[in-house]
């Protein structure tokens, strides 16, 4: 029986930059961030290039790279891109307003890609502009793979087309760590395969001098069998005869096991993938679709012996968290909480207008109360230290989980985030009722993004809920 290897699958893509909305939007979280975007697009073109998902691993040839930028701000950066093999088309402001044509021209491309005799099985769009919505339909609807690429917070419908969603934290972790953060676990190296010694048996004499005795069974220990050792007696007592040598596993058999094992080890990984690249908790029933699809035969093994899903992911994978309550979350517990679960509100029941915001917007589904743990504490953090998107991030995250808020690592960062693109300077340590005041105006804006129709009372209501009670409704 050979052993099948997982194949890494290569796709043939089309990559298309918006650079002036990815640039700011990184300027607005990380400034290091948007100046590794912008100067050496060589590096995270390379990071780009290989990566996973729930499918398993893939690599990347970008047959397409083209940048769109407006030259009379970010001319400075076009030699970059050159060099980096892009071809940079130069948007200029044609209004008042100095709105470029940068949308349009990447569309028009796009499009003239999608008719072009050479297939291209993915397309990769770099922008957090819910414009570009109907493009990433029209490229599904065309049967290719979406990945859209986000510096900012990007619209709910337009993110639920792509296949793929890199958020803006992990865009800035691409462009400025030296090691991928999309890269797979790594595959166990595997052990030669090794057939058993066969037991040695010895040639009987010729003559013996003396009849054996009758033949009893002995209490040899496995191990004694297998090494097949029988020492003659020193005493003249009779000796009862060794029983039989167990039969030794042969080749095939360890080979069977070790396709097993190694099944089940693609399954583990999957579903780590899986985890991983989740912008979100992952459904127990996506989770094991997942698992399935590695190894099929886990189902009819009752999940190795487990007996179940969740019981298999507790011995596979006990570094993920589960949550049974239907319909069920498997997520890792660096990235996420129990209050990161869809519609989570952790001590109080959502009121319709929550339910509404957390669903269009993935607003973080905390309480009042938590929002204001979160907010003061992030403001207490900035006063007492330089702010640092990672560090302030995980000082924050811990400071919440000791005083017994259940707020996730993802609901910091996006909290964080927030405020940053509202044009709130961490820097100048802000009052937690600046940063309050800075969090509700983002949620209002992701509110209006989805096209929600918001009175003047249900705006209030917003503040006063994702304010934690810190600011008013003016």
């Amino acid at each position: 029986m050979t052993i099948t290897p997982e194949h890494t699958r290569r796709l043939r893509s089309a990559l298309f930059v918006d650079f002036d909305n990815v640039y700011i939007g990184l300027a607005r979280l990380d400034p290091q961030a948007a100046e590794a975007f912008a100067t050496d697009p060589a590096h995270w073109l390379s990071e780009l290039g290989q990566g996973s998902d729930v499918d398993g691993d893939l690599t990347r040839r970008f047959l397409v790279r083209a940048c769109y930028l407006n030259p009379s701000v970010y001319s400075r950066f076009r030699p970059n891109f050159t060099r980096a093999g892009f071809k940079v088309v130069d948007c200029p402001s044609l209004t008042q307003q100095g709105k470029s044509s940068a949308d349009i021209n990447l569309v028009l491309d796009a499009v003239d890609a999608l008719a072009a005799p050479t297939h291209y099985d993915e397309f990769v769009i770099v922008s957090a502009d819910a414009d570009f919505t109907p493009l990433a339909q029209r490229c599904r609807a065309d049967d290719r793979r979406v990945t859209i690429i986000t510096a900012s917070p990007a619209a709910s419908a337009y993110r639920s087309v792509a296949d793929t969603v890199i958020g803006a934290d992990a865009l800035a972790d691409l462009v400025t760590q030296t090691a991928s953060t999309f890269v797979a676990e790594p595959e166990p190296t595997p052990e030669p395969v090794q057939a058993e010694p066969e037991p040695v048996v010895a040639e009987p004499e010729a003559a013996a001098p003396e009849a054996a005795p009758p033949a009893t069974r002995t209490g040899r220990s496995r191990r004694a069998t297998r090494a097949g050792t029988a020492t003659a007696p020193v005493t003249p007592e009779p000796v009862a005869e060794e029983a039989p040598p167990a039969a030794p596993r042969t080749t095939r058999a360890r080979v069977t096991e070790r396709v097993v094992d190694e099944a089940e080890a693609r399954a583990r990984r999957a579903v780590r993938r899986a985890v991983r690249t989740a912008d979100a908790p992952l459904p127990l029933g996506a989770a094991a679709q997942v698992a399935q699809g590695a190894d099929p035969n886990l189902a009819s093994s009752q999940w190795a012996g487990t007996g179940g899903f969740t019981a298999w992911l507790a011995k596979a994978l006990p570094d993920l968290d589960v949550s049974t309550r239907p319909p069920g979350h498997v997520w890792d517990p660096q990235r996420f909480g129990e209050a990161d679960l869809p519609g989570a509100v952790a001590d109080t029941a959502p009121n319709e207008l929550q339910r509404q915001v957390i669903a269009v917007t993935d607003t973080p589904g905390l309480s009042q109360a938590q929002y204001r743990v979160v907010l003061k504490t992030l403001a207490a953090d900035v006063a007492a230290h330089p702010f640092d998107r990672v560090a302030t991030s995980r000082r924050v995250h811990e400071a919440c989980q000791q005083s017994g808020a259940k707020v996730g690592r993802s609901t910091v960062n996006f909290v964080i985030s927030g405020v940053l693109y509202t044009g709130l300077s961490l820097d100048a340590k802000p009052t937690p009722e600046l940063v309050a005041r800075a969090w509700a105006d983002n949620v209002i804006g992701l509110c209006r993004g989805a096209r929600m129709e918001l009175t003047n009372g249900d705006e209030a209501a917003i503040r006063a809920w994702v304010g934690g009670g810190l600011v008013s409704a003016g």
